[in-house]
């Protein structure tokens, strides 16, 4: 059982002055330092955009760790962890990112610091050619901007969204300026102007005390959790004892050790079905590792903090650090996740029941459409969901708001109206009543829509993958009448959760005063430490990779810093149009969104960058080719051939998940480029520029501790397995 639907009474999200205050001390003193620190360097494009190269591995480490661990962390990983058919699994990204680091570290950092390079597309303008390079430039300041910047400040919003209470305003503009659309513009504008003003080396210093608070401050909520795990509090609006406990399968008097071994049992894998369609077994295989060395070796963003460093050896040691930090991220990200979901199950209900954006227009749509009665349960958190309600408002006033709400909302005859399987799952009255709805006004017969839905879960091995449940058999059959009626309009679909409310509802919920405001500190100086990293490196790439070769070659470094400040304001604007986009539930969560997305790209960047380092003889054309070819493939693959083969072993096996699809890219433009190279090698390999005045010599040290890494990772790997 996952929640009785029965009415809650919400915890308190509020904030006191002393959050105000910590928050307030913690913020301006990260800045402050940040800001100071990289006060009297030289106004030259290397200090600006490389910090000067002088950062030392203390620096680069935090800095790595805190430009990667933000909100798409605290907030998309802890909510993917929430769900319970992905679970630990999900820390795949950060246990093998452990080991991408060390290898990263080398054997891309020491050709790129020996290259002298400022950005990695112009590695692609040495090793293959100028064409080479700006594909890569613009294909990279797309994936910043359209991905990475708008996801990020998303994320951050969201993080904010249960602290703040903007009424709704329709400007005519895009989507309604609501909390999310606002709160995206102030985060971005703070990250703009804090890069504008201080460069990299300003994001360095903040970085190594963000990162530092972050992991202080993840590691106190998860012993939270844990001690309420053990003795929830539903004043705190938890689940009851008796909800947690029927959830678990275990007795009221079970202790806090008990509890956390049922999730560690049912939720703690590292190892997924190849069924799963987020990360199963056989993306750690391949496809996994795709995004991770994209992501810690050849994106602008990460690897500037490296490109930044005083020698080689201050750079591995820093990249090694980063490593073993990554072995601790989940434990302070991926398990308070795992349990918020189980205390906090109905405070996410009633968000998603409430949220204007997902279930709430939906199911006033519904409700007037067909008549049917929402469960008092849902009626209240439409209510809550409102802003129109006060925490003295009897329930009769609060459900009387939702009647209002109903008598102006549209009806929709002739429209059907999908539902995953966790709506089916919490509400499954309702659910079974609107299949029966569906049933009617699309004309099909029960037994047809439960057979296509049987036979679907039928061609599933139950030795591979565990059968659908009662509610996923009724969702999937519930689907079928949907897409066997293209010409009827469908609503958007009813869904269970918002899993990326997990880590936000326990920072809400959960956190005392004062603590409370240091933790939304330290993960908003997260937020804007890491799109700090994404404006800086995507002014970077148009500035030297396009300003300076096509618009102004002769342009001093004053200029160039100049055009790199103008750039940030111009990323935030494109940014924060976009971010808002990403509260759409078909994304399928905010973490598994932006990994997806990558995939278009990261195939095809891993591809050439490693034929240009292994294969020397491979064409200079071979670096076009490449980058082009990936996200055709990825397109095809998904929208085409993936149709066409879903539903047979090996189509799923194959096709289904976006990784085993990357890595199908892989092997295709590996093909093409092998093909190429016979047909047309180069006659001689290419030498490379050699960069002067950089210490290149190896660290022993960092060599040691990345092999402790390692074999630490594959530990961690036996234990959950």
């Amino acid at each position: 059982m996952r929640w009785s639907g029965m009415p809650r009474a919400a915890g308190d999200t509020r904030v006191t002055v002393i959050d105000i205050i910590v928050f307030i001390i913690f913020a301006t003193s990260v800045v402050a330092i940040g800001l100071i620190k990289s006060r009297g360097e030289k106004d030259t494009s290397e200090d600006y955009f490389l910090a000067g190269r002088g950062l030392t591995w203390p620096l680069i480490g935090f800095s790595l760790i805190a430009a990667n661990i933000s909100a798409e962390q605290m907030v998309g990983m802890s909510g993917a962890a929430a769900n319970g058919d992905i679970g630990l699994a999900i820390a795949s990204y950060e246990w093998m990112a452990a080991i991408t680091l060390v290898c990263v570290g080398f054997f891309f950092l020491p050709m790129f610091l020996k290259s002298g390079i400022y950005t990695i597309p112009q590695y692609l303008e040495f090793r293959f050619s100028p064409i080479a390079r700006t594909v890569m430039s613009v294909l990279m300041v797309i994936m910043l901007i359209s991905v990475n910047i708008s996801l990020v400040t998303y994320l951050g919003a969201k993080f904010l969204d249960p602290y703040i209470n903007i009424a709704s305003t329709d400007v005519g503009f895009i989507y309604p300026l609501d909390d999310i659309a606002v709160l995206c513009w102030v985060i971005g504008i703070t990250a703009a102007v804090y890069v504008a003003a201080g460069g990299l080396k300003a994001c360095a210093w903040a970085d190594i005390i963000q990162g530092a608070a972050l992991i202080v401050g993840g590691a106190v909520i998860t012993w939270l959790a844990l001690g309420a795990l053990g003795e929830p509090d539903p004043a705190k609006g938890m689940n009851d004892a008796t909800q947690v406990a029927n959830q678990l399968g275990v007795a009221e008097s079970s202790s806090v050790a008990e509890r956390l071994g049922v999730l560690k049992d049912e939720k703690m894998h590292m190892f997924l079905p190849w069924t799963s369609s987020v990360i199963p077994w056989t993306a750690l295989v391949v496809g996994l590792w795709i995004p991770n060395f994209y992501y810690w070796g050849l994106n602008q963003y990460i690897m500037q903090r490296a490109l930044g460093s005083k020698s080689l050896a201050e750079g591995q040691k820093g990249i090694v650090f980063a490593a073993g930090m990554k072995l601790i991220i989940p434990f302070v990200v991926c398990v308070p996740g795992i349990i918020a979901f189980t205390l906090y199950s109905g405070e996410m209900a009633d968000r998603i029941d409430g949220d204007a954006k997902t279930n709430r227009p939906v199911l006033l749509e519904l409700s007037k459409t067909t008549g049917i009665e929402l469960p008092e349960s849902v009626r209240l958190a439409i209510a809550n969901g409102s802003g129109r309600t006060t925490a003295e408002m009897p329930l009769e006033e609060r459900l009387a708001i939702t009647d209002a709400m109903l008598a102006e909302a549209p009806s929709s005859e002739g429209k059907l109206f999908p539902f995953d399987g966790d709506f089916a799952d919490r509400q499954p009255a309702l659910a079974e009543a609107v299949f029966a709805y569906n049933l009617a006004t699309g004309g099909v017969a029960e037994a047809d829509a439960r057979s296509q839905s049987d036979a679907k879960n039928g061609a599933i091995d139950p030795e591979d993958a565990k059968p659908w449940t009662p509610s996923e058999t009724l969702s999937n059959a519930n689907q079928a009448i949907v897409d066997g009626n293209k010409s009827l309009p469908a609503a958007a679909p009813l869904v269970g959760y918002d899993y990326d409310d997990a880590f936000p509802i326990l920072v809400s919920l959960l956190a005392g005063p004062g603590f409370k405001g240091f933790v939304i500190a330290a993960v908003m100086g997260a937020v804007v430490s890491s799109l700090a990293s994404m404006l800086n490196a995507a002014s970077t790439i148009f500035t030297m990779d396009i300003f300076k070769r096509f618009l102004k070659p002769d342009a001093t470094d004053h200029q160039q810093v100049l055009v790199g400040r103008i750039c940030v304001p111009i990323a935030v604007i494109a940014g924060c149009l976009i971010a808002p986009i990403f509260a759409d539930p078909e994304f399928g969560g905010a973490f598994n969104a932006i990994q997806k997305l990558q995939t278009y790209l990261s195939p095809g960047i891993l591809t050439i960058f490693l034929f240009g380092l292994f294969v020397p003889r491979a064409p200079r054309m071979a670096g076009v080719i490449g980058l082009v070819l990936s996200p055709i493939l990825a397109a095809v693959y998904e929208f085409v051939v993936t149709p066409m083969v879903a539903g047979t072993t090996l189509g799923d096996f194959l096709f289904v998940n976006f990784l085993n699809r990357a890595a199908l890219v892989v092997v295709t433009i590996t093909v093409v480029l092998g093909l190429i190279t016979v047909i047309k090698p180069l006659p001689q390999a290419i030498a490379l520029p050699q960069a002067e005045g950089m210490e290149l010599k190896s660290s022993g040290i960092a060599k040691a501790l990345g092999i402790v890494v390692v074999i630490l990772t594959v530990a961690l790997y036996v234990v959950f397995a």
